[in-house]
Parts: structure tokens; C-alpha cells; sequence
């Protein structure tokens, strides 16, 4: 049995790593820890695991008695945690932050999306779990950079729900301003082009094209809508092949022969991705659970991997579809 704690365990991500791993087969939560609600129960915070468990944040954690731990705090937050404390160099550590994701000189964590560095994963003990919007956007192009087809400047635009701004509240993510309502933000330069470019060019080096984001709020909770398109020479039976074969070895991301939509994910750790072909552009459109495959489920998925264990370990979660 796999001993988990839980840094900084009060917002959307912790909640979700709570509710999965106290139903993962091979995991027992042993801390959670939140500074400011030391000594409260978890569900007087994560409502809804009322019944499930009687589990108290911690004030402090308890290195010595984890074998993981998953840093869920903001960003900047995992650097100053690690430069604060101690961990054993036998605890695994899993950072949900942007901390770690862009390499950089004495950063020895590994990107942790698994369709991209899933053998590096299982041979590294300290993990960089990919942004949300980085996943969907990732999952769309990661085919075409292996087989060395990114040929031309990427346009994309994607949606993505009000978890994903946290939970602390906002003048975005407040309901009266969010529902009924869509806005772009941090167009052409969003945090997290940095590191979906690092993963294309691990692929493909030749990679130097543009990659036109334009991030849009949505007026839902949760789920990532991608849209994206590139010049492709080749016929839709040849891409929908390549993205076949690129993912069949990957047991969350399926090539979806119907245009997709968000409920067929939303509250899975799935990915799904859909090909057409317009002229000499390839449109390519991916949906992911940005709270699950874009964080919390991803990061189990790597947990998984870390330990030798069924990569879809603790991970059988269904859609809601209504």
C-alpha cells in the first residue's frame, strides 16, 4: 500500500486527489495538510466527502510516514515548500504548480504527461504534472510532432471552465460575472505556451513556427475545450491513423470518430480527440476534465507510473451525462 500525503490541501485539485485516492485500491491518504485549517475535517471544507472519511487537516506534514507526496499549492508556493523543508530523498514528489515544468539548470523533475515522458516517468521520483490547458492543447498536436508534421505556424483556441482559476474568488470566476458570459484572457500569451512548446520540440526540434493561443472563459465549471488546426498534406485517413497509432499504447486518450463534446469526459481522466480535414488544414479538437486529466487525475495517473502499478489504478471514473 502506497502512503500519500497531500500538501496544501484546501482548493479544487486537493479536493479531487482526496476523492480519488481514498477509493484507489493501492493508496491510503495518511496527511493533508492546510495551515489555515489545521485541526478541521476534511469535509468542512471538501463538503461532499462527508461519510467518506474522518480524516483532520494537518498543520504540519509527516514525511516519515509517506512514501508520495503531491504539492498542491500556487504557483511559486512548491519552490519556497521545497526550499523550506526537508524531504527524504525517498519520498516521491508530485508538484500540481507550474514550478518545475520548464527545464532550467539544477531542475531534476521530469514533465509529467505520460503520452509524452511515460517511460522517463516510471524511472523518476520527482514529477511535474502538466498545466490543464498544456494537456488539451498537447494531446491535439503530440502526433503530428513525432512523426516530424508540424510544417507550419498552429492556430488554437480553447474554453475552459471556472475551476480553473481556483478556488479562491474573483472578479472572473464570480457566478453573476461567469455564467451567461465568455471572455478571452492572456491571448497569444498564456503561462503555459512555454511548456506545450518545450514538449513539441522535444518531438520535433525543428519546431520554430508560431503557436497562436487565444484562452476563453467559459460560462461552465469544469472541462477543456481545445480547437485546434495546422497545414497538413496529407488525407484525414492518414492523420486518423497516425493519432491511432500514437495513442493506442496510452490507455486514457482515444481517437474519437464523432465530433466530441465535454460531458463524455467531465469528471474523467479522459482525453478525447477528433480530426478533420478542411482543404490543407488539419482541424483537431480535444476535450479533457481540466480538474482531472488536466491535474489531480494526471497526477495519480504518474503516481501509478512512479510505483509500478496498473496505470489506470484507481482511475475507473465515469462522465456525468446529463
Amino acid at each position: 500500500m502506497i502512503k500519500v500525503g497531500i500538501i496544501g490541501g484546501a482548493g479544487y485539485t486537493a479536493g479531487e486527489l482526496i476523492r480519488i485516492l481514498l477509493n484507489h485500491p493501492q493508496a491510503e491518504l495518511t496527511f493533508v495538510q492546510s495551515t489555515s485549517n489545521a485541526d478541521n475535517y476534511l469535509y468542512d471544507v471538501h463538503t461532499d466527502l462527508l461519510g467518506d472519511t474522518n480524516l483532520k487537516f494537518a498543520a504540519e506534514p509527516d514525511f516519515s510516514a509517506v512514501d508520495v507526496i503531491f504539492l498542491c499549492m500556487g504557483h511559486g508556493k512548491s519552490k519556497e515548500f521545497l526550499s523550506a523543508n526537508n524531504v527524504p530523498e525517498r519520498v516521491k514528489i508530485i508538484d500540481l504548480s507550474a514550478d518545475y515544468r520548464l527545464k532550467a539548470e539544477g531542475n531534476d523533475f521530469i514533465y509529467g504527461l505520460p503520452e509524452l515522458n511515460r517511460e522517463a516517468i516510471r524511472r523518476c521520483g520527482r514529477i511535474a504534472n502538466p498545466g490543464c490547458f498544456a494537456t488539451g492543447i498537447q494531446l491535439a498536436l503530440l502526433p503530428l510532432a513525432a512523426a516530424g508534421l508540424l510544417q507550419d505556424e498552429v492556430h488554437v483556441n480553447a474554453i475552459t471552465g471556472s475551476t480553473g482559476a481556483g478556488q479562491a474568488p474573483s472578479k472572473t470566476s464570480h457566478f453573476s460575472w461567469r455564467n451567461n458570459n465568455l471572455s478571452v484572457y492572456k491571448a497569444f500569451e498564456h503561462q503555459h505556451l512555454g511548456e506545450i512548446c518545450q514538449s513539441l520540440r522535444q518531438l520535433q526540434p525543428s519546431f520554430t513556427y508560431d503557436l497562436n493561443f487565444i484562452p476563453v472563459r467559459g460560462n461552465h465549471t469544469r472541462g477543456i475545450f481545445v480547437s485546434a488546426y495546422t497545414k497538413f498534406d496529407g488525407t484525414l485517413d492518414e492523420a486518423v491513423k497516425l493519432y491511432e497509432d500514437y495513442y493506442a499504447p496510452h490507455p486514457f486518450v482515444f481517437v474519437s470518430k464523432a465530433n466530441p463534446d465535454l460531458k463524455q469526459v467531465v469528471n474523467t481522466n479522459k482525453g478525447l480527440v477528433y480530426l478533420e480535414k478542411h482543404g490543407n488544414k488539419l482541424m483537431i479538437l480535444t476535450v479533457t476534465d481540466n480538474l482531472l486529466k488536466g491535474a489531480s487525475g494526471q497526477a495519480v495517473q504518474n503516481m501509478n507510473l512512479i510505483f509500478g502499478l496498473e496505470e489506470t489504478a484507481g482511475l475507473n471514473l465515469k462522465p456525468v451525462s446529463f
